[in-house]
């Protein structure tokens, strides 16, 4: 479930559940079991051929889809997802221009390079033509933020005067948006492309309805909106199912993956009717995507969220943390930044509160090591790998949080006692 055990039988809380991959836990019974019913019965085929595991998972996964995003194309990854969205946008607008956002990661294969915004990804070649970004919208380390920006129950400690309905940090970041679009782009769009809150990025929370008004821009010019939840998606932001949701926003297409298997590799678009029928200009074929052992896998995965109350949990559970780890911020000068929703969560790093300069790695790396030692996986993250990331299997409970804080705040303790001699 979210312990781990070494070679000793040393246990350890996971924290970041295999990249953010196992969301119901390692080994669920239920799971497991599904797996090996279906491995007696056939591992493979493919989805040519018809068989019911991909009928009955593919009607499970889009009814609990809103509006009209009721066709499913399954595929093996998020970069295999994300690619499959891209040349879907591409083919069904006839344009070929495509926005996402700096510091967001929706891939490393050689198509989706160019929409994910870390140089350290980029291995010196040619590749994203027609893809560009556009200012990535942080209300922590940004030029713009305040107060009141997240929706989360943690905000930054920058101040404001913005009036309630207000937000001159997401008027500012539409601007930069709106200046994307009138220098670096075509009149026409293909599509823009965004996580609801970012993964790689350093769990990165957006100011409240700057998506909402940039999924308007963009489809103004014609560009569908593209909702990347291979890392939100499956009830971890806890008020909702899916991480667009929490920013009142319907998306054309929705990529997700990871957690959709708890660690079976698998995948999956969905979209709508309109944008699946004009996809018909090309012939797409897939060998391993929704094949039987995926989806009997993807089926019972489902099946555990509901059963178990994995979203309460991550709502629940994801305050606890959250509000505990604020604490922390406020008493231990390094600690920048607390962020998240749920289950997503970030502690940014900092030198020191005033300059806000990323904690250098030989210090991430003491800290990090320490939590280890103690028993206590993170992950780490953000443009300068300078974010904890805390991306745990949704079955943690507030006890787990609590040991974690503690393991935590006494690898602060000894970074202290360290540097300071």
């Amino acid at each position: 479930m979210q312990w781990l055990f070494d070679h000793t039988g040393k246990r350890y809380l996971d924290l970041f559940a295999g990249i953010v991959t196992v969301s119901v836990g390692h080994c669920h019974p239920k799971v497991t079991e599904a797996a090996k019913k279906q491995m007696e019965r056939l591992w493979h085929t493919t989805n040519i051929y018809l068989h019911s595991p991909i009928h009955k998972y593919a009607e499970k996964l889009t009814s609990i889809m809103p509006g009209k995003l009721k066709v499913a194309f399954l595929t093996n990854s998020g970069s295999e997802a994300n690619d499959l969205a891209m040349l879907m946008a591409r083919l069904h607008t006839g344009n070929f221009d495509i926005i996402s956002l700096r510091s967001g990661y929706h891939g490393a294969s050689p198509y989706t390079l160019g929409i994910t915004s870390h140089s350290s990804y980029k291995p010196g070649l040619a590749n994203g033509f027609g893809c560009h970004t556009t200012m990535c919208p942080d209300v922590f380390r940004g030029i713009w933020g305040g107060s009141h920006c997240r929706d989360s129950p943690v905000q930054t400690m920058r101040t404001c005067s913005c009036s309630p309905g207000s937000c001159n940090a997401k008027d500012r970041y539409i601007e930069q948006l709106k200046d994307t679009l009138d220098t670096s782009t075509t009149r026409k769009l293909a599509a823009f492309i965004a996580e609801p809150i970012m993964g790689v990025g350093g769990a990165i929370q957006y100011p409240k309805n700057f998506l909402k008004e940039a999924y308007e821009l963009i489809r103004e010019r014609g560009g569908l909106c593209i909702a990347d939840e291979v890392q939100t998606g499956f009830g971890r932001t806890g008020s909702h199912y899916w991480g667009f949701q929490t920013h009142d926003v319907m998306p054309d297409i929705v990529t997700m993956a990871k957690g959709i298997g708890n660690g079976f590799p698998m995948a999956a678009i969905v979209t709508t009717e309109e944008i699946a029928d004009s996809f018909s200009k090309a012939l797409y074929f897939n060998t391993f995507g929704g094949n039987p052992m995926a989806c009997s896998v993807g089926s019972a995965v489902l099946d555990v969220i509901e059963e178990d109350g994995l979203q309460n949990n991550c709502a629940l559970v994801g305050t606890h943390l959250l509000l505990e780890l604020a604490k922390l911020r406020d008493k231990y000068e390094i600690v920048g930044d607390v962020r998240g929703k749920g289950l997503m969560i970030g502690v940014e790093m900092v030198k020191d509160k005033k300059t806000l300069q990323p904690l250098p790695a030989d210090e991430m790396g003491l800290i990090w090591e320490e939590c280890k030692d103690n028993g206590v996986l993170f992950g780490k993250g953000g443009l300068y790998n300078n974010t904890f990331r805390i991306k745990p299997p949704m079955c943690i409970t507030k006890e787990d949080a609590d040991f974690a804080i503690a393991v935590f705040e006494d690898a602060l303790i000894k970074h202290k006692a360290t540097i300071s001699r």
